[in-house]
């Protein structure tokens, strides 16, 4: 009865959230308003707890007609802006209903570069600035979604940011036509996009009571991509004090040449069935949409497959591993992060066993001859101990060593980084379905630290009611909020209850926040072994269709 009493008690919070988002689409006059911003005036709406919200504030014009695949501009508008509701997400496919990230449906389209602000500072403060780029995979993401959304970090002391950029084929499209056009590089508009925002930012953030020196940008997946893009791009130096890469930091891999790009523009033109630039154009942007791959939300759409960033030789000059050698970027600190069940790729052997002799058929799968070496380092000796022991394998050789890389290469050039693994399993009500997690097994999966940095946990209980947060919830995410802070004010994300110290040769080790906060040392050996002994391609299966955001 007491469990079927929570569930009720739940549902009846979902509802009363869901009649209150109702009745706040209706704009709550700022007296202070309007502000004079770079673009023009802007009006936001009052929320309930005091913080004062400016929502779906353009930064851009619509990047439509001519400006499809072109640098974004500046907007510019006469009158006042009422920016009271969130702008529709860049063009692309939509959410099913049953998903854990599915938090009511947003309207899609191009003219989509607009971004979302949350204050509560007085005139005249200089608060530090939280600054985030959503995930997605490069094809899909929206900074309005709620669990982005900025009111408690507001409340907490930040001045907090989010922005769309364009994905797909809209946002990272090369071809030989547009090369020629815009001057000898093409592609790479979302990362455009993405640095006009926060030049917006650096110009405007004083009058919303942000320190436009205090500026943290951070991103989650492909918004981590998008953060190491940014300290790689020579048009974004300046315009952050630090930088944090959630699932991960990677400054080593290599990404597609415009050469390669152009060559992928032209496939695309071509499954268009389209004549010249100009008629791509002009083409229904749906029509671009269906046209691309897509292997997110359950999908499985055959198509040209855009990659995302590319070294076009403008915005991105060189290959990261090569800038970061040359020091050819962005000196700031960095947080390198990622989760305890986070994506692992080729190790399904063993992260999916439940026994211990699943668990060393999986090790022979993955290693052949090299298995008994493997199970020395990764030791189980009961059923209990394959779970973690197969996690800690496949993190060490995916986003832990990724995490570790960052901070050894950058160690030259005496940029401070710090490193977390995010391990709290989210404590879900018993039962509960979600079509793309098993509530009962799933982990600290991919994403599941980002409601604990924003302090967004009631999000997951809006539409539905799925998680019963505890005491020790709201408390490490108070922590992780704070921490953030502490990197925008002192560039170090040390507290009081997070001692956290930047990585180096001495301190080997990274803060660990599950049930508790502490910190352990990274396996460096076990990390150096998977690095010489890649898992066999035999025993890859094909990559599964989740969402990344």
């Amino acid at each position: 009865m007491k469990g079927i009493a929570f569930a009720t008690s739940m549902i009846a919070i979902a509802s009363g959230a869901a009649a209150l988002q109702a009745a706040d689409r209706s704009m709550q006059p700022i007296p202070s308003d309007p502000i004079e911003t770079s673009s023009g005036r802007v009006a936001g709406t009052a929320l309930a707890s005091g913080v004062r919200a400016y929502l779906g504030v353009p930064f851009a014009a619509p990047p439509t007609g001519d400006l499809r695949w072109a640098p974004p501009k500046p907007a510019h508008w006469t009158g006042i802006f009422n920016a009271d509701r969130k702008g529709p997400a860049c063009i692309q496919v939509l959410r099913p209903h049953d998903i854990n990230h599915y938090f009511g449906e947003e309207a899609t389209g191009e003219d989509c570069l607009t971004l979302n602000l949350w204050t509560n500072a007085k005139a005249g403060e200089k608060r530090p600035v939280v600054v985030f780029i959503y995930g997605g995979g490069f094809t899909i993401g929206s900074s309005g979604m709620a669990n982005y959304d900025g009111e408690a970090m507001a409340k907490a002391g930040a001045v907090f940011v989010n922005f769309n950029y364009r994905v797909g084929a809209l946002g990272f499209l090369a071809h030989p036509e547009l090369t020629k056009e815009q001057g000898g590089a093409s592609g790479n508009y979302g990362l455009m996009d993405q640095t006009l925002a926060l030049q917006w930012v650096r110009d405007n953030i004083a009058k919303f009571g942000g320190d436009p020196d205090k500026v943290v940008i951070m991103g989650q997946s492909a918004g981590a991509g998008s953060v190491a893009a940014q300290v790689l791009a020579p048009a974004a130096r300046g315009l952050f004090r630090a930088a944090v890469m959630s699932s991960g930091c990677n400054l080593r891999g290599a990404k597609p040449t415009l050469a390669d790009a152009e060559k992928i523009g032209l496939a695309f033109q071509e499954k268009l069935g389209a004549k010249s630039l100009s008629e791509m154009r002009a083409m229904a942007a749906d029509r671009i949409l269906a046209t691309q791959s897509e292997s997110q939300l359950g999908l499985s759409v055959a198509g040209v497959r855009i990659n995302g960033p590319i070294v076009d030789g403008r915005v991105l000059p060189q290959q990261a591993a090569d800038a970061v050698a040359g020091g050819n970027f962005t000196h700031v600190p960095m947080v390198a992060s990622f989760n305890e069940d986070d994506m692992a790729f080729g190790f399904d052997a063993i992260t999916g066993a439940k026994t211990v002799a699943e668990y060393q058929a999986g090790a022979q799968k993955l290693f052949g001859a090299d298995a008994p070496a493997f199970l020395k380092l990764y030791p189980v000796k009961t059923d209990a101990d394959v779970r973690s022991a197969a996690r800690r394998a496949a993190q060490d050789a995916n986003l832990a060593a990724s995490a570790r890389a960052c901070a050894v290469d950058t160690a030259s050039q005496n940029v401070p980084v710090f490193i977390d693994e995010y391990a709290r399993r989210h404590p879900y009500i018993p039962g509960v379905k979600l079509a793309d997690q098993d509530t009962a097994t799933v982990g600290a999966y991919h994403t599941a630290d980002i409601p604990y940095w924003f302090g967004t946990q009631d999000a997951y209980n809006w539409q539905r009611p799925t998680r019963q947060w505890t005491e020790w919830d709201r408390t490490l995410s108070k922590q992780m909020m704070e921490a953030l802070l502490a990197l925008a004010n002192t560039g170090s994300p040390d507290t009081p209850a997070m001692p956290w110290k930047p990585w180096s040769a001495k301190n080997d080790t990274l803060v660990w926040l599950g049930d508790k906060v502490e910190t352990v040392k990274l396996n460096v050996a076990g990390q150096t072994w998977l690095a010489a002994h890649r898992p066999a391609a035999s025993a890859q299966p094909p990559r599964l269709s989740r969402p990344r955001d």
